[in-house]
């Protein structure tokens, strides 16, 4: 009885939601160009988070060179969104990577993807408010801050804020009360903060070409002492940044990465590419590339802001919360400034009440199927809008706003979107290479003969013959279409495969000197990682794939789909100790919640079998 709970606990974890086909989300979207889907993935990506992002990547991790961080990030971006492009063509009629998670990978996958966009979007929430609240600070002259510290700040312990923000707490409530009375996004509204952003950005461009100074790129530890010895509190109200070693690289290397990694989210708005261009006009070329166009196009705009803003003021002078307006201040160009901070808070708003939006929606979804407490999907009779998720949601991206520091909860937003990304990759290494759930139960049958066949024979294979077997299961293609036997085999070495990335990304991201130099541990550690991830690798590559491919299909399987997560997992461990114990606080709340609650009150209406190549 024991064996059999286990076996049903582990037919959970797997179990998959089922969908309906919908042939009329397809014929909608049919006719939608290339054009029309870089217009929509620009209008996704480029968020405020730009304004927040660059100034505290370059102040204190990467300096100028954020730019090569940004490039990092976008190659990084383009590969998971070529990744999830075909995991959302399997499920042409979901809308979020959740459900797409869902209907392929099963029921546990699905919890870690939605729970970690739960955490992007609550961080991301209370990070916007935060930087709204310092940039309406910045227009009173920093009266309320200064008031509120003096208040408060001998109450606050060391690991929260100087001081409780109330202007953002409140912001965010307001919000949740807009969102509540049933507040949309219209299609109008995104297009005039569209180009608010773009006009935004395009401003900055054009003040680092007129008022910036090459000189700023090759700054020197005299340059660092003349300005801390001068007036600067003006403009920073955390005083200097860290020099590093000056110049263009003053972190080195491992400041591109940890940059990389910290800025990765910013170009997480390929999803709408995804979801909008599964039914248009040849998909397996416009999906790609208008993902790369855009892509492209937002690199340029977040690495030319980011140029503008090291030109115009030294990497360690920028302001961390308010960066636009007060470099345009410190070159000269008062007016400007508070035109800057006006537009800046307007766009501001308009980022936060979409990410909140969202961040109701996808509580919503999880208490809906289950997951999350019933309770969550209660829908408000008057507005139709989820009212315990909206205000619950809103309530914790409040408290964060309320009592934490901005730099100690900004890069859990970069965690939660990796590991959620890095899923997919994962997925399409597994999916590529199950079978029809048809050919499944033949198969069985066929397996079953062929023992009763083989039962009168007495020879036994010796164990030479019994080696021979077992690499050529692994290494040799002994069926043109994928088996039960294959897809586990494809299923195992992905799971594997992932261990050895996660270990060498470890080695390389705790001891990369020691790597490259030639210590005799550390390097055979590293090469004895890399061989084994390139066997396992190639096993996966000779084991048959689906005979149904999706409408769109990642190119060069498995190479790109491993590189992926070898990317994303080493850009992981980029991050600090502190931001993984955090990590593990939430993700420890996630799991008790869902053991606890969610695999028992979850879908009925689901498939029990493991994964398959199609829905």
């Amino acid at each position: 009885m024991r064996c059999q709970d286990v076996l049903q606990f582990g037919q959970k974890l797997v179990c998959r939601q089922l969908l309906e086909p919908a042939e009329e989300y397809e014929s909608h979207v049919a006719h939608l160009n290339i054009l029309d889907l870089v217009v929509l993935g620009v209008g996704s990506t480029l968020w405020a988070g730009a304004y927040i992002m660059a100034s505290a990547v370059a102040m204190h991790i990467a300096g100028p060179a954020i730019i090569i961080s940004f490039l990092v990030a976008a190659l990084s971006s383009l590969l998971s969104g070529l990744c999830y492009a075909e995991l959302g063509a399997r499920v042409p009629s979901s809308s979020s990577l959740y459900l797409s998670s869902y209907v392929t990978m099963g029921q546990l996958f699905a919890f870690i993807t939605g729970w970690n966009f739960i955490l992007f979007s609550v961080i991301y929430t209370a990070c916007v408010a935060k930087a709204w609240s310092y940039a309406f600070d910045s227009l009173t002259g920093n009266h309320i801050s200064q008031g509120l510290q003096g208040t408060f700040s001998v109450h606050m312990p060391y690991f929260l804020a100087a001081y409780p923000d109330f202007v953002a707490l409140g912001l965010v409530l307001l919000m949740t009360g807009v969102l509540i009375l049933g507040a949309r996004v219209t299609p109008l509204v995104a297009k005039v903060f569209t180009g608010l952003n773009l006009l935004v950005l395009g401003f900055i461009l054009l003040s680092g070409f007129i008022k910036g100074d090459l000189h700023n790129w090759q700054l020197t530890e005299q340059d660092y002492n003349l300005a801390a010895s001068g007036p600067n509190g003006t403009y920073s109200s955390e005083g200097l940044g860290p020099l590093g070693s000056g110049g263009f690289v003053p972190f080195g290397f491992d400041g591109i990465l940890r940059g990389a990694a910290l800025c990765y989210y910013l170009f997480s708005g390929f999803a709408v590419i995804v979801n909008k261009g599964k039914g248009a006009r040849n998909p397996q070329r416009s999906i790609p590339l208008s993902m790369a166009i855009s892509i492209f196009i937002c690199f340029l705009v977040f690495s030319g802001v980011s140029a503008s803003l090291t030109f115009m003021v030294p990497y360690y002078q920028t302001d961390p919360y308010n960066p636009l307006p007060q470099a345009l201040l410190h070159v000269g160009w008062a007016p400007a400034s508070y035109v800057m901070a006006v537009v800046i808070l307007c766009a501001l708003l308009y980022s936060l009440l979409g990410t909140m939006f969202f961040m109701s929606r996808m509580t919503y979804a999880m208490a809906d199927d289950g997951l999350l407490f019933r309770e969550l999907a209660r829908i408000c009779a008057s507005t139709g809008t989820p009212i315990m998720a909206t205000t619950s949601s809103g309530s914790l991206a409040g408290l964060l706003a309320l009592l934490f520091k901005f730099h100690d909860i900004v890069e859990l937003i970069s965690l939660g979107i990796l590991l959620a990304y890095t899923i997919m990759p994962f997925s399409v290494l597994v999916l590529r290479y199950q079978p029809d759930p048809n050919s499944s139960k033949n198969e069985n049958t066929k397996n079953k003969s062929e023992i009763s066949e083989r039962e009168p024979s007495s020879s036994k294979p010796g164990p030479e013959a019994g080696t021979s077997n077992v690499l050529k299961l692994l290494w040799g293609r002994v069926n043109t279409s994928p088996t039960q036997k294959s897809g586990r085999i494809a299923y195992g070495c992905a799971l594997l495969l992932v261990l050895l990335l996660t270990a060498l990304s470890l080695v390389l991201a705790q001891w990369p000197r020691r790597v490259f130099s030639g210590d005799p541990v550390c390097t055979t550690v590293a090469v004895l990682l890399l061989v084994l991830s390139a066997g396992v690798t190639v096993t996966i590559w000779r084991q048959p794939q689906g005979p149904t491919p999706p409408p769109f299909k990642v190119p060069a399987l498995p190479v790109l789909p491993v590189l992926s997560i070898f990317v994303n997992v080493h850009l992981m461990m980029q991050m600090t100790t502190w931001t993984w114990a955090q990590f593990g606080i939430w993700s420890a709340i996630g799991f008790a919640i869902y053991f606890g609650y969610g695999i028992r009150h979850s879908l009925e209406d689901t498939d029990p079998q493991p994964p398959a190549s199609n829905s």
